[in-house]
Protein backbone atom coordinates (compact mmCIF):
# COMPACT_ATOMS: atom_id res chain seq x y z
CA UNK A 1 0.00 0.00 0.00
CA UNK A 2 2.84 2.40 0.80
CA UNK A 3 4.38 1.72 -2.61
CA UNK A 4 1.03 2.39 -4.33
CA UNK A 5 0.54 5.59 -2.33
CA UNK A 6 4.02 6.86 -3.26
CA UNK A 7 3.44 6.00 -6.91
CA UNK A 8 0.14 7.91 -6.97
CA UNK A 9 1.77 10.93 -5.32
CA UNK A 10 4.60 10.89 -7.87
CA UNK A 11 2.10 10.79 -10.75
CA UNK A 12 0.14 13.61 -9.13
CA UNK A 13 3.33 15.67 -8.72
CA UNK A 14 4.25 15.09 -12.38
CA UNK A 15 0.74 16.15 -13.43
CA UNK A 16 0.90 19.33 -11.31
CA UNK A 17 4.36 20.30 -12.61
CA UNK A 18 3.23 19.69 -16.21
CA UNK A 19 0.08 21.80 -15.80
CA UNK A 20 2.13 24.49 -14.05
CA UNK A 21 4.49 24.72 -17.04
CA UNK A 22 1.69 24.61 -19.62
CA UNK A 23 -0.39 27.31 -17.93
CA UNK A 24 2.68 29.46 -17.29
CA UNK A 25 3.78 29.15 -20.94
CA UNK A 26 0.32 30.12 -22.19
CA UNK A 27 0.19 33.02 -19.71
CA UNK A 28 3.69 34.30 -20.48
CA UNK A 29 2.82 36.75 -23.30
CA UNK A 30 -0.32 37.92 -21.47
CA UNK A 31 1.73 38.74 -18.37
CA UNK A 32 4.78 40.24 -20.10
CA UNK A 33 3.33 42.24 -23.01
CA UNK A 34 1.14 44.65 -20.96
CA UNK A 35 4.31 46.13 -19.44
CA UNK A 36 4.81 48.03 -22.71
CA UNK A 37 1.92 50.20 -21.46
CA UNK A 38 4.02 51.33 -18.51
CA UNK A 39 4.81 50.14 -15.02
CA UNK A 40 1.56 51.07 -13.29
CA UNK A 41 -1.12 50.42 -15.94
CA UNK A 42 0.70 47.54 -17.60
CA UNK A 43 1.52 45.99 -14.26
CA UNK A 44 -2.13 46.13 -13.22
CA UNK A 45 -3.16 44.24 -16.36
CA UNK A 46 -0.30 41.77 -16.03
CA UNK A 47 -1.24 40.88 -12.48
CA UNK A 48 -4.78 40.07 -13.56
CA UNK A 49 -3.37 37.36 -15.81
CA UNK A 50 -0.88 36.32 -13.13
CA UNK A 51 -3.76 35.77 -10.70
CA UNK A 52 -5.59 33.75 -13.37
CA UNK A 53 -2.44 31.62 -13.66
CA UNK A 54 -2.47 31.04 -9.88
CA UNK A 55 -6.13 30.06 -9.80
CA UNK A 56 -5.74 27.97 -12.97
CA UNK A 57 -2.82 26.07 -11.48
CA UNK A 58 -4.79 25.50 -8.29
CA UNK A 59 -7.85 24.28 -10.18
CA UNK A 60 -5.94 21.79 -12.32
CA UNK A 61 -3.86 20.61 -9.34
CA UNK A 62 -6.81 20.26 -6.94
CA UNK A 63 -5.41 22.95 -4.64
CA UNK A 64 -7.78 25.58 -3.30
CA UNK A 65 -6.46 29.05 -2.43
CA UNK A 66 -8.53 30.70 0.27
CA UNK A 67 -8.18 34.22 1.71
CA UNK A 68 -9.37 35.63 5.04
CA UNK A 69 -9.50 39.30 6.19
CA UNK A 70 -8.96 40.86 2.76
CA UNK A 71 -11.23 43.68 3.96
CA UNK A 72 -8.32 44.95 6.10
CA UNK A 73 -6.59 46.24 2.95
CA UNK A 74 -7.04 49.86 1.88
CA UNK A 75 -6.47 49.60 -1.87
CA UNK A 76 -6.00 53.36 -2.20
CA UNK A 77 -2.51 53.13 -0.67
CA UNK A 78 0.56 50.92 -1.05
CA UNK A 79 1.76 48.47 1.60
CA UNK A 80 4.81 46.41 2.33
CA UNK A 81 3.32 42.92 2.55
CA UNK A 82 5.31 40.36 4.56
CA UNK A 83 4.55 36.65 4.94
CA UNK A 84 5.99 33.43 6.30
CA UNK A 85 7.64 31.12 3.78
CA UNK A 86 7.30 27.33 4.00
CA UNK A 87 6.79 26.03 0.45
CA UNK A 88 6.99 26.77 -3.27
CA UNK A 89 3.18 26.95 -3.10
CA UNK A 90 3.46 30.22 -1.17
CA UNK A 91 3.97 32.06 -4.47
CA UNK A 92 0.57 31.28 -6.05
CA UNK A 93 -0.96 31.72 -2.58
CA UNK A 94 0.11 35.33 -2.12
CA UNK A 95 -0.43 36.21 -5.79
CA UNK A 96 -4.07 35.10 -5.59
CA UNK A 97 -4.59 36.65 -2.11
CA UNK A 98 -3.29 40.20 -2.60
CA UNK A 99 -5.80 42.44 -4.39
CA UNK A 100 -4.40 44.43 -7.28
CA UNK A 101 -0.74 44.33 -8.19
CA UNK A 102 2.41 44.21 -6.11
CA UNK A 103 6.10 43.70 -6.76
CA UNK A 104 7.68 40.82 -4.83
CA UNK A 105 11.33 40.73 -3.89
CA UNK A 106 12.73 37.45 -5.16
CA UNK A 107 16.03 35.58 -5.18
CA UNK A 108 18.04 35.56 -8.39
CA UNK A 109 18.30 31.74 -8.24
CA UNK A 110 14.63 31.45 -9.23
CA UNK A 111 15.51 32.66 -12.74
CA UNK A 112 16.99 29.20 -13.37
CA UNK A 113 13.59 27.47 -13.18
CA UNK A 114 12.40 26.52 -16.70
CA UNK A 115 9.45 28.58 -18.03
CA UNK A 116 8.87 30.31 -14.68
CA UNK A 117 12.32 31.87 -14.92
CA UNK A 118 11.41 33.61 -18.18
CA UNK A 119 8.52 35.43 -16.51
CA UNK A 120 10.30 36.07 -13.23
CA UNK A 121 12.27 39.28 -13.98
CA UNK A 122 9.18 41.02 -15.38
CA UNK A 123 7.03 40.75 -12.27
CA UNK A 124 9.64 40.42 -9.50
CA UNK A 125 12.39 42.72 -8.21
CA UNK A 126 15.35 40.34 -8.36
CA UNK A 127 18.06 40.36 -5.71
CA UNK A 128 21.33 38.48 -5.40
CA UNK A 129 21.74 38.34 -1.60
CA UNK A 130 25.46 37.53 -1.94
CA UNK A 131 26.06 40.92 -3.59
CA UNK A 132 25.94 44.17 -1.62
CA UNK A 133 25.47 46.12 -4.86
CA UNK A 134 22.52 43.92 -5.85
CA UNK A 135 20.88 44.35 -2.44
CA UNK A 136 21.20 48.14 -2.66
CA UNK A 137 19.87 48.15 -6.23
CA UNK A 138 16.88 45.99 -5.30
CA UNK A 139 15.99 48.20 -2.32
CA UNK A 140 16.12 51.28 -4.54
CA UNK A 141 13.86 49.52 -7.06
CA UNK A 142 11.35 48.71 -4.30
CA UNK A 143 11.40 52.34 -3.13
CA UNK A 144 10.63 53.40 -6.69
CA UNK A 145 7.61 51.04 -6.83
CA UNK A 146 6.28 52.45 -3.55
CA UNK A 147 6.69 56.02 -4.84
CA UNK A 148 4.49 55.01 -7.79
CA UNK A 149 1.83 53.75 -5.40
CA UNK A 150 2.62 50.08 -6.09
CA UNK A 151 2.76 47.72 -3.10
CA UNK A 152 5.72 45.40 -2.59
CA UNK A 153 5.96 41.92 -1.10
CA UNK A 154 8.85 40.46 0.90
CA UNK A 155 9.51 37.16 2.66
CA UNK A 156 11.33 38.62 5.69
CA UNK A 157 12.82 35.22 6.62
CA UNK A 158 14.98 35.53 3.50
CA UNK A 159 14.65 31.88 2.53
CA UNK A 160 12.24 28.98 2.84
CA UNK A 161 11.80 27.67 6.37
CA UNK A 162 12.72 23.98 6.55
CA UNK A 163 13.05 23.84 10.35
CA UNK A 164 10.48 22.67 12.90
CA UNK A 165 10.05 26.27 14.12
CA UNK A 166 7.04 28.40 13.02
CA UNK A 167 9.35 30.94 11.35
CA UNK A 168 13.00 31.74 10.86
CA UNK A 169 14.39 35.00 12.31
CA UNK A 170 13.54 38.04 10.20
CA UNK A 171 16.02 40.16 8.27
CA UNK A 172 15.87 43.95 8.66
CA UNK A 173 15.28 44.83 5.00
CA UNK A 174 11.46 45.01 4.90
CA UNK A 175 11.33 47.06 8.09
CA UNK A 176 14.07 49.48 7.11
CA UNK A 177 12.23 49.98 3.83
CA UNK A 178 8.96 50.61 5.68
CA UNK A 179 10.49 53.27 7.91
CA UNK A 180 12.51 54.92 5.14
CA UNK A 181 9.44 55.26 2.91
CA UNK A 182 6.91 55.65 5.76
CA UNK A 183 4.86 52.82 4.26
CA UNK A 184 2.73 50.63 6.56
CA UNK A 185 3.59 46.96 6.92
CA UNK A 186 0.77 44.49 6.27
CA UNK A 187 1.61 41.09 7.78
CA UNK A 188 0.00 37.95 6.37
CA UNK A 189 0.30 34.29 7.30
CA UNK A 190 0.12 31.42 4.80
CA UNK A 191 -1.28 28.23 6.28
CA UNK A 192 -0.89 24.57 5.22
CA UNK A 193 1.42 25.11 2.23
CA UNK A 194 4.20 23.03 3.83
CA UNK A 195 1.82 20.14 4.44
CA UNK A 196 0.82 20.10 0.76
CA UNK A 197 4.33 20.56 -0.69
CA UNK A 198 7.22 20.26 1.79
CA UNK A 199 10.55 21.31 0.37
CA UNK A 200 12.49 18.41 1.88
CA UNK A 201 10.23 15.52 0.77
CA UNK A 202 8.86 17.34 -2.28
CA UNK A 203 5.63 15.33 -2.44
CA UNK A 204 2.54 17.23 -3.52
CA UNK A 205 -0.90 16.66 -2.01
CA UNK A 206 -4.26 18.23 -2.85
CA UNK A 207 -5.86 20.47 -0.24
CA UNK A 208 -6.51 24.05 0.83
CA UNK A 209 -3.97 26.81 1.41
CA UNK A 210 -5.33 29.71 3.45
CA UNK A 211 -3.81 33.19 3.48
CA UNK A 212 -4.82 35.42 6.37
CA UNK A 213 -4.22 39.17 6.42
CA UNK A 214 -3.44 40.55 9.88
CA UNK A 215 -3.72 44.08 11.25
CA UNK A 216 -1.68 46.64 9.26
CA UNK A 217 1.21 48.08 11.26
CA UNK A 218 1.62 51.86 10.90
CA UNK A 219 5.12 53.36 10.88
CA UNK A 220 4.39 57.08 11.02
CA UNK A 221 7.00 58.86 13.11
CA UNK A 222 9.31 55.87 13.43
CA UNK A 223 13.01 56.34 12.76
CA UNK A 224 15.77 53.92 11.86
CA UNK A 225 16.38 53.45 15.59
CA UNK A 226 13.00 51.67 15.69
CA UNK A 227 13.81 48.98 13.09
CA UNK A 228 14.40 46.26 15.68
CA UNK A 229 11.22 47.15 17.58
CA UNK A 230 9.11 47.17 14.40
CA UNK A 231 10.61 43.85 13.27
CA UNK A 232 9.90 42.25 16.65
CA UNK A 233 6.33 43.56 16.69
CA UNK A 234 5.55 42.11 13.26
CA UNK A 235 7.30 38.82 14.07
CA UNK A 236 5.31 38.45 17.29
CA UNK A 237 2.06 39.32 15.54
CA UNK A 238 2.64 36.70 12.85
CA UNK A 239 3.82 34.02 15.29
CA UNK A 240 0.79 34.64 17.50
CA UNK A 241 -1.48 34.21 14.48
CA UNK A 242 0.30 31.03 13.35
CA UNK A 243 0.00 29.55 16.85
CA UNK A 244 -3.69 30.47 16.93
CA UNK A 245 -4.57 29.00 13.54
CA UNK A 246 -2.50 25.86 14.08
CA UNK A 247 -4.48 25.29 17.27
CA UNK A 248 -7.97 26.28 16.13
CA UNK A 249 -7.97 26.10 12.32
CA UNK A 250 -8.75 28.81 9.79
CA UNK A 251 -12.50 28.95 9.36
CA UNK A 252 -14.44 32.06 8.37
CA UNK A 253 -16.21 32.13 11.74
CA UNK A 254 -13.00 31.67 13.73
CA UNK A 255 -10.85 34.63 12.68
CA UNK A 256 -7.81 35.96 14.52
CA UNK A 257 -8.43 39.70 14.57
CA UNK A 258 -6.46 41.65 17.15
CA UNK A 259 -2.84 40.91 18.09
CA UNK A 260 -1.84 41.28 21.73
CA UNK A 261 1.52 42.73 20.75
CA UNK A 262 2.10 46.48 20.43
CA UNK A 263 4.80 49.09 20.59
CA UNK A 264 5.90 49.55 24.17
Amino acid sequence: MDFLKRAVLKIYLFWAVATFCIIMTLSLPLVVLPFVLGEKLGGRISYIFLKLWGYGFGLTSFIRFKTINRHKIDQSQPYIYVANHNSYLDSPAFVTAIPGQCRPLGKVEMKKIPVFGWLYPYVVVVVDRSSVASRIKSMNALKDKLRQGISVFIFPEGSMNTTDQPMLPFYDGAFRLAIETQTPVLPMVILNSRNLLPRIKFELRPGTITTVFLEPVPVEGLTMKDVAVLKERVYSQMKEALDYYNAYGAEEDNIFLEPKTSFG
